[in-house]
């Protein structure tokens, strides 16, 4: 993988943390944050910001608002997935509407990954 700590991409890293949607807030601060399992917002992974990262999990959760729905948009996350998945990594992506509408479904599909993910190590 390409250097972890990417320099180049800190500040907006910093930037996103500082200003995250509305729907990434609700996920950290309703659920991640407190975690028995660590998670990282905002992590830089090579040449990307993963939304959310888990090393112990080898997990990225992406929340995609509506800029992912569009050709360029899919296109974009197929190769930033394919990126990932090549260094081990599950990526698992949500929509806003899952997180406004489904809270509780995402949570325990969360879990039940990171439980699979991590069984090995309990």
């Amino acid at each position: 993988m390409e250097r972890k700590n990417n320099k180049l991409l800190l500040p907006l890293a910093k930037t996103m943390r500082k200003n995250m949607t509305r729907e990434e807030r609700k996920l950290w601060y309703d659920f991640l944050r407190e975690y028995p399992v660590k998670f990282t917002r905002q992590k830089i992974l090579g040449k990307y910001i993963a939304d959310f990262y888990s090393a112990k999990a080898k997990l990225v959760i992406e929340i995609d608002g509506s800029q992912h729905h569009t050709e360029e948009g899919f296109e974009y996350d197929a190769a930033r997935t394919e990126f990932l998945q090549e260094y081990g990594l599950q990526v698992v992506r949500f929509t806003n509407e899952d997180i406004n509408k489904h809270f509780l479904e995402v949570c325990e599909h969360i879990d039940h990954i990171v439980e699979m993910t991590t069984q090995e190590d309990i």
